[in-house]
């Protein structure tokens, strides 16, 4: 077994049921202002430690005062584990200036991260301190790696998986021109290997997902392309006033057609190489401004389908037809529109299971004055609208907003929600102040109050929340393996911010890797009971939020629960079952005969 399927234990069910002590010991006491929402006087619940811990990237987005529409985009992040010692590791992607004959001297806000640019990894050394509890401390490792010579493209969004079943997570970059697939080599090196596989893209590409579409044990390709935008037909575009503005995806061309890869496998001599598939699948059958893409297993058949998130124009559910086809019912399903019938911006995208009714519903991350949207899966792979009943459309009408994540901040069981703002319109408020860059805006915290409602508790969540930039990609995690979820911030021409959840911890909660050989298995579903907080499900998935990769652990908040009466991992048609597992444990489970598997 490779580090990457060896390392990372803090417990391993096997058999005999084998666990080593948890990494952070639970409150005894989970109750307090702090557990349910800190009050103004009281510890924030996200401290924002971006700096404090070695994270010092900043975002370039090349703006040069031509206000190019690609300049309000901004770039996905990662957090996944590279080098295989069971810690979250960060990538960040990076623009570049903009514009014929530009340079960094012509930018109103220049680049504040040292020249040349590229993408940056960052490898987290998880430190424990004397008291027992851990500390997330990252080095810059872009250089070593070799990511400073290779991943110098415009970065849009970023996937993560092992395509190439060697135990090392792989990159994908979507990037506004050619697209890039970076193989982990193992060693703590990346390799360029676009054109050996053959998943080059040179449209403007936002999103893409690692899947397994056909079931047939490698990692296939979904990549979601947005407008056909060029310097050439780049144009002004005004706002009501009449004053110059960015323009929008409906200011240009048709919709571009996304692409679904197949990975056909290693050839002969190793190579592994993927096949477009698009027209035969169907893929090509509807376009769309692709600004996001989600892989779940939406109408509970046992395959994978797709939920694309397209900017102004109805979105896509891609309905896998178990034979290497898909039918797109997003209109019929009730998820390609609001209940208005209006198409939305749709930036961010999100499945998870949200009410615990045991399926994947579906969040969408919108333009101000639309609301952001809460679609509610029956069951049966059919939607309702329930954004004004949830409490998160008035809250979210004046913001627009790209990254999002439910997580569960203070781990009572229930999903809470988080989202990252900035406009792509100037705002005039902003502009009349002489604001170089007027379209910050803060981010949000909604908590979850049971009964899928939700309340605005960002005045009560820290001085992060008070903070007004152009937050795009979020990425979802436990960067210091405490048991509660951290968020790694993307700003648009703007510095890197981490929120550490100060909160989570003083409940319970259980971890679970969910590997498949040395691999994490993507869409297994963990049906999690505890007293106290019922059945909670979880997924195992990296994609969602906005263009970035989250954190692919299973972490479960049990609230007062000292343990876990029942977990089951479904996965493929198979369930797994452990009884009477402890709490605040981070464990790691096998879906199939691995050695050393649990029985």
């Amino acid at each position: 077994m490779t580090p990457r399927g060896a390392a990372w234990l803090f417990g391993t069910l096997a058999a005999g049921l084998a666990l080593a002590p948890a990494p952070a010991a639970a409150s005894a006491s989970p109750t307090g202002p702090a557990a349910a929402g800190a009050a103004p006087g009281t510890a924030p619940i996200f401290t924002e430690e971006a700096a404090a811990r070695g994270l010092d990237f900043v975002h370039f987005n090349g703006m040069s005062g031509e206000l190019y529409f690609l300049e309000t985009m901004g770039s996905g992040v990662a957090l996944f584990d590279y080098d295989g010692d069971g810690d979250l590791d960060a990538y960040f992607l990076q623009g570049h200036m903009l514009g014929p004959g530009k340079t960094v001297a012509d930018s109103p806000v220049p680049p504040q991260h040292p020249l040349p640019l590229s993408d940056r990894l960052y490898r987290n050394d998880l430190t424990v301190l004397p008291d027992g509890t851990r500390e997330a401390r990252f080095v810059d490792v872009t250089e070593a790696s070799g990511l400073a010579a290779i991943a110098t493209g415009y970065g849009m969004g970023v996937a993560a998986g092992d395509y190439d079943g060697d135990g090392w997570v792989d990159l994908y970059l979507a990037n506004y021109g050619a697209n890039q697939l970076l193989r982990n080599q193992g060693d703590g090196t990346f390799a360029d290997v676009t054109s050996a596989t053959g998943t080059d893209d040179r449209r403007w590409s936002a999103a893409a997902t690692f899947v397994d579409y056909d079931l047939d044990g490698d990692l296939d390709l979904y990549v979601a392309n947005y407008v056909d935008f060029t310097f050439a037909n780049h144009h002004d575009c005004f706002t009501a006033s009449g004053a110059i503005d960015y323009c929008g995806p409906l200011n240009y061309d048709a919709p571009q057609p996304d692409r679904l890869l197949r990975n056909d496998g290693p050839a002969a001599d190793g190579t592994v190489r993927f096949t477009d598939v698009s027209a035969a699948a169907g893929i090509l059958e509807a376009r769309g401004n692709g600004l996001g893409a989600v892989a779940a297993d939406f109408d509970g058949d046992g395959w994978p389908d797709l939920y694309v998130a397209n900017d102004q124009v109805p979105n896509f559910l891609w309905t896998n037809l178990h034979d290497g086809t898909f039918r797109e019912d997003g209109l019929l399903a009730g998820c390609a529109v609001n209940r208005e019938g209006n198409a939305e911006a749709s930036m961010g995208v999100v499945a998870e299971d949200v009410d615990g009714d045991g399926d994947e519903d579906l969040f969408m991350a919108h333009l101000r004055e639309e609301t952001n949207t809460l679609f509610l899966n029956d069951g049966t792979g059919l939607f309702q609208d329930l954004t004004v009943q949830s409490g998160l459309g008035p809250a979210s009408f004046s913001y627009t907003t790209f990254g999002a994540g439910f997580l569960d901040y203070d781990n009572d069981g229930d999903l809470d929600l988080l989202v990252g703002s900035g406009a792509v319109t100037l705002i005039d408020e902003l502009r009349q102040k002489g604001d170089p860059y007027p379209v910050h805006q803060p981010n949000q915290l909604f908590r979850n109050l049971g009964g899928l409602r939700f309340e605005d508790i960002s005045d009560r969540a820290g001085p992060a929340f008070a903070l007004s930039e152009v937050t795009r990609g979020i990425a979802f995690g436990d960067v210091d393996d405490d048991g509660d979820t951290d968020a790694l911030l993307m700003n648009n021409s703007g510095p890197a911010r981490l929120l550490v959840d100060r909160v989570g911890q003083d409940r319970h909660w259980l971890g679970l890797r969910v590997l498949h050989g040395d691999d994490d298995a993507l869409g297994a579903r963990a049906e999690i009971r505890a007293e106290g907080v019922g059945t909670l499900w979880r997924r195992v998935r990296t994609d969602g939020s906005y263009a970035s990769v989250n954190d692919p652990r299973i972490l479960a908040g049990l609230g007062t629960a000292t343990k876990v009466d029942t977990a089951r991992v479904h996965w493929r048609g198979t369930v797994r079952t452990w009884r009477g597992l402890p709490a605040d444990r981070l464990l790691t489970v096998y879906v199939d005969d691995t050695p050393g598997a649990a029985p």
